[in-house]
């Protein structure tokens, strides 16, 4: 892709996903994580009416009187968006790649953010840390990020999101709002997710195309593995092979919905021919 079209794509990403961060995401985006990050202020005398949770008993014993603590919030969220990058990324049976519907995702809760006046930040992964870009605020920075989306070339085709989670771990000392965007055609990271969750505010956005749930049935077809490379022929009208591929599949969603459940992470299924706008709100409304 020459820079021409580079531009082009992410201005027509802007665009769109500009349009419903501004119209439909921001006020969801705000209610949704306002408040996250409380920070103490100072104590003062109980007064009619204060929440009794909010007494600060150390305070209290010291002067026989009734103190509360007082919180306000914190003015600046950090966002970190953690896209999968991972050759089964490049599959789609429509014109549409699940990389395509993550970029946009990505794009529009950036956007969201930046109207919130959040930092936003990226990380990129495949079986190893890809790329990645402290977080930072503005428009700018929010078109790099969609840029490195679009045109990033990753070193490996392979999965391992414990490696992502390990890193970030690392990265981010303060608590932060983090999706992981990604086809969680992976396993082995319910145990660093879980540790994740207790610091980090997480949600895994599962992105994931029709033909993945289910082989139809069309003879004998030669594939490729999007992530060794390796060619196969695969009989598609045989019904174990077809079971065996929904089998797969299945056991893949049970334990990203098990392990995000487990990690206290809130989960979102985004299918690539169906509406994440819809998934999207509907989850903002249920947690706000």
């Amino acid at each position: 892709m020459n820079t021409k079209e580079l531009l082009k794509k992410v201005r027509k990403i802007e665009i769109k996903t500009r349009r419903l961060s501004n119209h439909v995401f921001g006020g969801e985006y705000h209610s949704t994580f306002k408040g996250r990050g409380m920070t103490f202020s100072e104590v003062r005398q109980y007064q009619f009416g204060d929440d009794v949770r909010s007494i600060d008993w150390n305070v209290t014993a010291r002067y026989n009187e009734p103190f509360v603590k007082v919180f306000e919030e914190e003015r600046e969220l950090t966002m970190m968006l953690v896209a999968d990058v991972s050759g089964s990324e490049f599959f789609g049976s429509t014109e549409t790649f699940k990389k395509d519907i993550i970029t946009e995702i990505a794009a529009t809760l950036a956007f969201s953010a930046t109207q919130n006046n959040d930092k936003i930040g990226l990380l990129l992964f495949s079986d190893e840390v890809e790329l990645y870009i402290p977080p930072k605020k503005g428009r700018s920075h929010v078109l790099r990020i969609i840029r490195e989306l679009l045109e990033f070339q990753p070193k490996s085709k392979k999965t391992d999101l414990t490696q992502a989670l390990k890193f970030l771990q690392n990265m981010m000392k303060r608590k932060a709002i983090v999706f992981i965007l990604s086809d969680f055609l992976t396993d082995d990271y319910q145990h660093t997710l879980k540790i994740m969750g207790n610091k980090h505010d997480v949600t895994g956005i599962r992105v994931y195309d029709q033909r993945e749930e289910e082989m139809p049935n069309v003879g004998m077809v030669q594939m490729q593995d999007e992530e060794t490379s390796e060619l196969i022929w695969v009989n598609t009208g045989s019904k174990s092979v077809r079971t065996s591929y929904a089998k797969y599949f299945s056991e893949r969603t049970a334990y990203f919905h098990s392990s995000f459940r487990l990690s206290g992470s809130g989960s979102i299924d985004a299918r690539t021919d169906e509406s994440y706008v819809k998934k999207l709100l509907g989850y903002f409304k249920q947690r706000g």
